[in-house]
């Protein structure tokens, strides 16, 4: 038996054209389905129904007949349209195609091409950044071989932007203090940093060496020069499924220096050739069930909540506080709860950018002697120690020509920086397959 619960738009992932969608459950579980005149059928799973899709859903606008009809060529085209519902919390800007990895995953799938023009760069960032207000993420190939990356951050904060975020694979974090110096020194809020578990035969599968060590050099450097870091897995069946937990209790044991965990299921954008097979998809509502059972209660359930700025099925967000046994205060209990990201926000795009900006970013001095006793219904002591040890656990399950949907496309409000406009991030990476492997 199959239920339509929704319809919406997609395109083809062979060809491209935009299509007719619905969204169905059956077999238990959830589907996106479409079918294209010229290749066929698709039905590509999107919810494994651990949790309930209805209520996950919560009172998200579904897509009515007619609208948003040029999406995505309009955004690709011409940046944001009209129609677009949703404001910008983040912008990515890529400032090379070089890269000292080759990854089996891979959004962008740069080809070592030449460096942008700094000059060229800071006329986008010019063109974007609203004083006092926007967050960049520096972001590749990877970053870091620039050696300019330091100017680049500061032209940003000079520039008027409130948080500058680096996006790294770590390596040079890790092999050059010297490099981290100045670029915290130069302004660089946080590090967002590829991190895909604690054993280094993940390492070897996913990025093709052993990281590990290099990792928690990374992390070492950057806390010696007060810089945040969030740690981000990308969570592939079958090769790191089963390590979330430990991901997720040793970036706890690293705080204050680890200010969270961003997982991102794997989508398959840039380095994928073939149109993937269902079971080497890991659902959002899988993702948080895996989370529950293992950490042994350190993350429950109600914990992980949709945020209100982008649309439900593109993440969840928990808010934390790391406690001296080690333990997680939870902030995030339902999905009405005042510590929600940025409900009842007049612009959710702002609010969150200022919480994913407070929670991030390591404040100045929260290495203090931890009190005598913890006391988190005194006032003082739980602000002093959500301000130095507060902890998020994020997700962002991106989208691909498998299973993109236009309702929640228009609701996106990551962009990328691209020639003077603004791309919504899985309009930017899409990638058309050929048929199945």
């Amino acid at each position: 038996m199959e239920k339509v619960i929704r319809r919406t738009y997609s395109v083809c992932p062979v060809c491209g054209r935009r299509l007719d969608a619905r969204i169905v459950v059956k077999n238990g579980a959830t589907w996106l389905e479409k079918s294209c005149p010229e290749d066929g059928d698709f039905s590509v799973l999107i919810w494994k129904n651990k949790k309930s899709i209805f209520s996950w859903y919560g009172e998200a606008e579904e897509l009515k007949e007619g609208e948003s009809e040029r999406c995505p060529s309009a955004c690709a085209e011409g940046g944001l349209c009209p129609e677009h519902k949703n404001d910008t919390c983040c912008v990515v800007l890529e400032v090379t195609e070089r890269c000292n990895l080759h990854c089996r995953y891979c959004f962008a799938d740069k080809k070592n091409g030449p460096d942008i023009p700094f000059e060229e760069l800071r006329r986008e960032m010019a063109g974007f950044i609203v004083p006092g207000k926007t967050l960049v993420q520096l972001s590749g190939g990877e970053p870091t071989m620039r050696d300019d990356l330091p100017e680049l951050v500061a032209a940003a904060k000079e520039l008027g932007c409130k948080y500058v975020q680096l996006n790294s694979n770590g390596i040079r974090l890790a092999e050059d203090e010297s490099y981290v110096k100045k670029l915290a020194e130069a302004g660089l809020s946080f590090v967002f940093m590829q991190f895909d578990g604690t054993d280094d035969e993940i390492y070897k599968i996913l990025r093709g060496k052993a990281l590990f060590a290099v990792k928690e050099k990374a992390i070492a450097n950057c806390a010696k020069y007060n810089l945040g870091v969030t740690l981000v897995p990308t969570v592939v069946p079958g090769v790191n499924s089963a390590a979330v937990g430990d991901i997720l209790r040793y970036g706890v044991k690293m705080s204050p220096a680890v200010r969270g965990v961003h997982f991102q299921p794997v989508a398959h954008l840039g380095r994928i050739p073939h149109l993937p097979r269902d079971e080497s998809r890991f659902t959002l509502d899988e993702l948080m069930l895996e989370i529950e059972r293992q950490t042994d209660g350190l993350v429950g359930d109600g914990n992980l909540q949709p945020s209100k700025c982008d649309h439900p099925l593109c993440g969840f967000h928990g808010d934390f506080i790391v406690k001296q046994d080690g333990t997680l205060y939870p902030l995030t209990r339902k999905r009405d709860d005042a510590a929600c990201c940025c409900c009842g926000a007049e612009n959710p795009a702002d609010k969150n950018r200022e919480f994913v900006g407070r929670r991030w970013q390591r404040p100045e001095g929260d290495c203090c002697a931890p009190a005598a006793t913890e006391d988190m219904q005194d006032m003082d002591y739980f602000l002093s120690r959500l301000s130095s040890h507060g902890f998020t656990v994020t997700s962002m399950a991106f989208q691909d020509a498998g299973n993109l949907d236009v309702e929640r496309l228009r609701m996106c409000s990551l962009h990328v920086a691209k020639n003077g406009r603004l791309v919504p991030f899985c309009v930017n990476y899409l990638t058309l397959w050929k048929e199945p492997a």
